[in-house]
Order: structure tokens, then sequence, then C-alpha cells
């Protein structure tokens, strides 16, 4: 039935929300930068050889490396070639008394043995003499560990939990399976790293982002692919079709025909708020055949087919507000903004179009523009004009404009969420909740109830008392109202996350990207379900290092 600039939340929930994500990041940023091992890519750590503790013993090393040259051999480059050059062993014992040149020789050695081993995939084995070789070096040498790394992780099933906390391979090994748009294997490597270091490596950090945003733009092109079209939720509806005023049923022909009448079933079903059934009978109403032009003009605008409507009835303010709609959806706002210059021109006193393109200045972040063109509408609703003005800091106006909308409309329930948002905005939180739970009241009169107070009083009672379980207790009652309520959905995961319940995060998030309409909407829903999903699988695989995720968590907020 067509998109508009309305959303099922009001403008301030969806920024209130990213702030409450944004006061409680670090928390939250525990399941986007949670990840674990997996099997991957080999890491080759061919730039980094053992130094040995004589001239001599080097230039023996080039030697044989020269002489050997002249055969044809796999190189470092080849995919199935060496770890790193090789250098023939000569011993296999560790001595702790052996002096520290020989200890740095043996080292090298046992790191040769190993890389052959590698080559024939014996990974256990290469795994043990790479073991010795660390053993053996009288420092740390990242090349070793590398080495040792690949082979736990090409084993079957892979022996991560062997050496997991070698962070350096770790990144290596991200990057790699990064160029080769392993996405899902390459987060995992990156926020294992940045938890491990403690979230103290800020490009791992933002490596972590990087990739999570190619995963999730990646399975949202995927799922919009192949997703059916469906209906939006029911609070989005009703809120769509109340930002538009009333006007009457076009008048029937003297004779109408069986899709005349099918019309007229639809609009009363949509006066019903009975959506489906009303989109139902507006389908059938076009394939029965409209008789005359301003009632098919009605039925292709309320399909969502408004350039078909427009052709039949130009002078259409509402089809080219909701044209408007479509093209800010797409993101052209210069042609948006157009729609409704050509709306104005055919009608200047429609509130409709002042209000829908404050809408539009409102979401561009253009507050002064916005409270203009509220101004101009506020004969219809003074509320937005309240918000604008709070946005553009005007915060005794917004209040005062407020006072004076609730005294103009006592029983509307927007007009008090609205005044709750902006009170909870300032912190004032009981003051906030006493606004929510009048419209909550008000909304219970209703058909259908709008949920967004409940949700809104849920944010306010954890930012409040950090009360969770009536947080959580608040969304469920907005479900039941309208089961497809997204914010609801979308504070429940915030919530769980909080709790550290990541599987029940898990859940909610997996419904939130079912139900997102929006490229964007679905995009950050995914992210926040892959990094869910990566917080789970490093808890199950480090579970030492659960309890220490926990404080680092609560630590950072």
């Amino acid at each position: 039935m067509g998109r508009g600039t309305t959303v099922d939340a009001s403008p301030g929930y969806l920024d209130r929300l990213q702030d409450f994500v944004s006061e409680n990041k670090r928390a939250i940023l525990v399941g986007t930068a949670a990840a674990v091992i997996a099997v991957g890519a080999v890491y080759y750590a061919s730039s980094s050889t053992p130094t040995s503790g004589s001239d001599k013993s080097r230039s023996k090393d080039k030697k044989k490396e020269k002489s050997s040259s002249s055969k044809k051999k796999k190189t470092v480059n080849d995919p199935d070639g060496p770890i790193l050059e090789e250098i023939k062993p000569k011993v296999e014992e560790v001595d702790e008394n052996i002096r520290l040149s020989e200890r740095v020789k043996l080292g090298g050695t046992l790191k040769i043995r190993g890389n052959k081993l590698y080559q024939a995939r014996k990974f256990e084995e290469a795994a043990d003499i790479y073991t010795q070789a660390i053993e053996a070096s009288p420092r740390s040498e990242p090349v070793f560990y590398g080495n040792r790394a690949a082979c736990y992780m090409n084993m079957s099933p892979p022996q991560f939990e062997r050496d997991k906390n070698y962070v350096k391979a770790l990144n290596r090994r991200a990057n790699a399976l990064e160029s080769l748009t392993r996405y899902e294997e390459a987060l995992r490597d990156f926020t294992a790293a940045t938890i491990l270091e403690k979230f103290q490596n800020e490009a791992a950090a933002q490596s972590v982002e990087r990739v999570l945003k190619k995963l999730a733009a990646e399975k949202a092109h995927a799922i919009f692919a192949t997703r059916e079209p469906r209906l939006p939720s029911q609070t989005f509806i009703s809120a769509y079709f109340a930002a538009f005023r009333k006007h009457p049923h076009p008048a029937l022909p003297e004779t109408p025909s069986q899709g005349d009448q099918t019309l007229l079933l639809a609009l009363e079903a949509l006066e019903a708020s009975d959506y489906a059934h009303a989109l139902t009978l507006i389908n059938e109403a076009l394939d029965q055949g409209i008789s005359w032009d301003l009632g098919r003009a009605e039925a292709l605008n309320l399909r969502g087919t408004f350039k078909y409507s427009l052709t039949l009835n130009p002078s259409f303010t509402q089809s080219l507000v909701k044209l408007a709609s479509v093209y800010m959806e797409e993101g052209d706002n210069a042609q948006a903004l157009k729609c409704f210059e050509d709306a104005i021109e055919i009608n200047e006193n429609d509130p409709d179009v002042y209000y829908h393109r404050g809408q539009v200045y409102f979401i561009t972040n253009d507050f002064s523009s916005a409270a203009t063109n509220y101004t101009k509408s506020t004969s219809l609703d003074s509320t937005f004009l309240a918000v604008a003005q709070y946005k553009m800091g005007n915060i005794q106006n917004s209040m005062a404009t407020f006072r004076r909308t609730l005294t103009a409309f006592p029983t509307r329930g927007e007009v008090c969420n609205y005044y709750g948002e902006l009170l909870l905005d300032q912190q004032r939180f009981e003051d906030a909740v006493e606004k929510f739970d009048r419209a909550i009241e008000l909304e219970k009169v209703k058909f259908p109830p709008n949920p967004l107070p409940l949700v809104n009083k849920a944010l306010a009672v954890y930012q409040w008392r950090q009360d969770l379980s009536a947080g959580e207790a608040l969304c469920r009652e907005a479900l039941v109202l309208d089961p497809s309520c997204e914010p609801a959905v979308a504070t429940l995961a915030q919530l769980a996350l909080q709790k550290s319940e990541i599987e029940v995060a898990i859940t909610w998030f997996e419904k939130q990207v079912e139900m997102a309409r929006g490229e964007a909407e679905l995009v950050g829903a995914l992210t926040y379900l892959e990094a869910s999903k990566a917080q789970l699988q490093f808890i199950r695989n480090y579970p030492e290092m659960a309890a220490e995720l926990n404080r680092i968590a609560h630590s950072m907020m």
C-alpha cells in the first residue's frame, strides 16, 4: 500500500535506541568484537627467518640455498609450497646447556624439519617439531608460533585451542581470509584478536567493523534477492495512514461495476485497520475493473503504484507525497523534494504536503526547515513542531509547544509518547515514565493500539533503574499488541546482550532480520546477528575467557 516518510517508530525512538547502544557500546561490542579461530587459510611466515649467532653460519646457509636453487623447487609463493625456505636439519635434541648461538641454529633446523612435515601434510608431527623449535630458541620467534598455528588449523578436526592465544597469527590469517572474501572466518579471527588483546588494539577493532560491514551487506543482498514482498507491521501501517488527513471516498458512479463495489469494500476494510484484507480487495477491484478514473486512481494510490495513479488523476497530491517517500527510500532526496514542490503547485493549502516535507527535512537533520514546514501544518498536528524545536536546541520552546499540544489533544496517546521521549532525553526519568504510562492508557482504547509507548518505557526503566526484567516484560507486552513490532524485538535483543544471554539475543536478532523492511535496517540487524553468533562461538571455544570477557565488558561500560 505504499511507503511513507512515517516510520513505525517515532523520530526520537531510533535515535534513542542508538544512544542506548552507544552508551553501552563496549558491553554490546563484546558481541560485535567476539570471534573464534576456525579452519582457514594457512599462515605463511615467509618474511622472517631465525638468524644464526655467527656470520659463518649465515654464509653456510646461503651457500646451501644457492646450490639447491638450480633445482626446480616450489617456493613460498606456490599454494602448496613450503612455509619457509628450507635448511637441512642438523640437530634434534634440546640441551639447555647448549651455547646461545647453537640454540638459535637448532631452532632454525627444527623449523625446517617441521616445514617438510607440513608439506607432507603430517600436521601432528610438524606441530610437535615446531614446539621443539619454540622450546629450543632462546627468544620468542613469531614464525615458530605461526607455523605451529597453521598445523593446528589444518588438523581434522582443527586443534585451534592448542595455540589459540597467538594474536599475531590470528590477525595475519584474518587478513588472508578477508582477501579471499571469507568474511565470516575473517570476522572470527579479527574479533578473537581484539578480545584477546582486551580491546586495546584499535587496528583490530577497526578490522572487525570493516569485515562486519562487508559480511552484513553481502548477506543482506542475498536475502533481498529471494525475499517475497510482504506488508510491514500493523504498527507501521497504522502510523503511515495516520500521517495523512482523511479525505472523502470517491463517489461511486450511478451504475457501479463489480470492481467499483469491491473498491468500496477495500476502503471500509482500510478504515477498520484490516490491512491485509484491504490489500486483497484492492487487487481484486483492479482485476475486476474499476469503471471511472478517480476510483482507479484511488485504488492505484492505495496499492502503492503512485505513478499510475497520477496518470489518471494528476492533481492527486497524496500520490505525489507518497511518491516522494519512495524517492527518499532510494536516496534521491532532490527528486523527493521536487515531488513536494509539484504538490504545492497543485494545492498550496494541503497540510499533508508540508507535514511530510517536514518529515523529510527532519530525518535529514535540517531541523530549521522541518520546523518551518511543521508550523505550516500545525492545523493538523503540532507534535512534530515541538520535536523539531527540541532538536534545534530550543528546549524551552519545544516544551511549551508540547504543553499546548497536550491541552489541545488530551486524548492523543502519541503526544504523550513524544513528550515522554523528550523528557527521557533530558534524563527526567520519573516524568518520562509518567508520560509513557499515560500514553499506554490512552492507546488501550484505540484499535489497533500503538505499542511504542511500552517500548519507550522499557528503555526508560532500564536507563533509570537498570531494571532489565521490567524492560523485557514491557517489550513482550508490546509484542502481544503487535507481534511484528520491530522496535520491541530490537530492544529485547539489546537487553539480552546486556544480560550476557547471547543465545537469547541471537534469537531476537534473527527475528529482527526476518522483519527488516529496508536494506539499511536489514544490514543493521545482520551486523548484530553475526557479531552475537561470533561471540557465542568465542565463549564456547574459549570457555576460560568467559569470566574475563564479562569483566572487561563491565569495566568498559
